[in-house]
């Protein structure tokens, strides 16, 4: 069974970094894209970042060039280093693991607020 354990969230001020992490287990974490999703009050889920199983990542505009996305297959975990964060960063943010042979799973979610 697939799990994805995030952690990290909190509360930072404007211009502030955070670092999410997710711990995932029960796949070979190596071979699959993970991803980082979040979901601000009233509005739909947005796609953060990517990072396929060799290193590729691709990012949202609305966090190029401030966010990090980074895997370390040996700890099966990925990692969003946020950098100057804003208030419209504030979101639950989900970690996300795409397997083609087990399917897409979801983490719990971890929030983050960032206060003007």
């Amino acid at each position: 069974q697939v799990q994805l354990v995030e952690s990290g969230g909190g509360l930072v001020q404007a211009g502030g970094s955070l670092r999410l992490a997710c711990a995932a287990s029960g796949s070979r974490f190596s071979d699959n894209t993970m991803a980082w999703s979040r979901r601000a009050p009233g509005k739909q889920r947005e796609l953060v970042a990517t990072i396929a199983p060799g290193g590729a990542a691709n990012y949202a505009d609305s966090v190029k060039g401030r966010f990090t996305i980074s895997r370390d297959n040996a700890k099966s975990t990925v990692y969003l280093q946020m950098a100057n964060l804003k208030p419209e960063d504030t979101a639950v943010y989900y970690c996300n693991l795409r397997s083609s042979l087990l399917g897409t799973f979801w983490g719990q979610g971890t929030q983050v607020t960032v206060s003007s």
